[in-house]
């Protein structure tokens, strides 16, 4: 299917990524648009909105989206929880994909960390460690952000169940709780570890992406999936068909 694709954070490093492999999918890069530059000179022409930005414009470019009646891809990380329900609530007017990482292996990932997270109980103490970067400027990563949304799902916990590091005498570590930790150098494009750490044993998932080009073809690949979608918020699992496993 050839598309045509307005790709708003055109200058950053996924946007740069995109523009190399949208030719690998007939995709053409209609309107390449970065911060300083009106997204809605180019939406009539093109077929799909593809963002990798800042939070900051997210809203105008649903906006934007809604009122062109365009499908959109978002990729963009770093919003506050409460921003992110407040736009997944308007999102759904149209046809969107909103994922925090469109690696193959990054969904697999999710889909086996609700599936161990099912499986093993409260004595499986759960951590998320993610290396990205000594560029990035969100931290837990989107990825990690799902992975742990995923687990507290599974095991029915409330948000401040989270610790964010540790630091100093923070006495034993309590059964209800799921540690996450950030850590940021060099040019790390992105290290995904979930432990289940239990007496005696212990189960890690881990991927690890080497190359910026598996996220942009998995983004590609969302973008050419969402046109023949009805209005509605769906991600990578959809994309993926992971949600019809049995």
């Amino acid at each position: 299917m050839s598309l045509t694709i307005l790709l708003n954070g055109a200058r950053g490093r996924m946007g740069q990524s995109i523009t190399t492999a949208a030719a690998e999918f007939g995709i053409r890069v209609g309107a390449a648009v970065d911060l300083g530059d009106p997204p809605a000179a180019g939406i009539a022409g093109c077929d799909v909105v593809v963002d990798f930005s800042t939070p900051a414009v997210t809203a105008e470019l649903l906006r934007l989206a809604i009122e062109h009646r365009k499908p959109i891809v978002i990729g963009t990380t770093g919003h506050s929880a409460e921003e992110k329900q407040r736009l997944l609530a308007i999102a759904g007017q149209v046809p969107c994909v909103w994922a925090s990482n469109f690696s193959v292996g990054v969904n697999v990932l999710f889909d086996l960390t609700q599936r161990a997270a099912h499986i093993l109980d409260a004595a499986y103490d759960a951590e998320v460690v993610e290396m990205h970067h000594r560029f990035k400027k969100d931290a837990p990563s989107g990825t990690a952000a799902r992975l742990l949304e995923i687990i507290l799902q599974e095991r029915k916990l409330a948000a401040d169940a989270l610790r964010h590091g540790r630091n100093g005498i923070t006495g034993g570590r309590s059964a209800g709780e799921v540690g996450i930790h950030s850590l940021r150098g060099g040019d790390v494009v992105g290290d995904h570890t979930v432990i289940f750490a239990a007496l005696g044993e212990r189960l890690e998932l881990t991927h690890k992406a080497s190359d910026r080009a598996i996220l942009a073809r998995g983004a590609l690949r969302a973008a050419q999936w969402v046109v023949s979608q009805p209005p509605g918020v769906y991600d990578m699992q959809d994309v993926l068909g992971l949600r019809d496993r049995a």
